[in-house]
């Protein structure tokens, strides 16, 4: 019998309600890459693409062939910059909107449903925990790590 652990425990959770969600998006005809750049584009409107592919952490080749696709759909559009024509800015078109609305109805769905079994302390209190974790991995992940003795790993022989 295998014995879950607390990362394994929230990756699952966390690629499970993706995987729902996807279902759900692909009723819209979104592809999971589609609904992520609406959703960081929504809130970064006039952004380049490569500061989108920054913050979607993909390569910016990768991006642009998803933004092809979105602007032949007429969800983006594609805006001179207005000193560098180098670097058109990314829209969202006034097609995007039903369709982001409608990314919110079934993110916020997925989320009650998933807590359905939870009362409102309960789920409280998790998103309290969840939250005090991403706190002190933000820090610990700004900070260089002491040769791993930060994790025990010092008494590891490696090699």
């Amino acid at each position: 019998m295998t014995q879950s652990t607390l990362g394994f425990v929230l990756h699952d959770v966390a690629r499970l309600m993706r995987k729902r969600f996807e279902q759900w998006a692909r009723a819209a005809g979104l592809t999971r890459s589609q609904w992520q750049v609406l959703a960081k584009l929504s809130t970064h409107e006039g952004i380049h693409q490569k500061g989108l592919a920054d913050l979607l952490e993909i390569e910016s080749v990768t991006l642009v062939r998803l933004l092809d696709k979105m602007q032949e759909r007429g969800l983006i559009e594609r805006r001179n910059h207005p000193t560098d024509r180098r670097f058109p800015l990314l829209f969202l078109t006034p097609d995007a909107h039903p369709l982001l609305q409608f990314m919110h109805t079934i993110g916020e769905q997925t989320r009650v449903k998933t807590m359905t079994d939870f009362s409102v302390q309960e789920q409280d209190q998790l998103l309290q925990y969840l939250e005090r974790m991403r706190e002190y991995l933000l820090t610990a992940c700004s900070q260089p790590v002491d040769e791993l003795t930060d994790c025990g790993a010092d008494e590891v022989t490696y090699g």
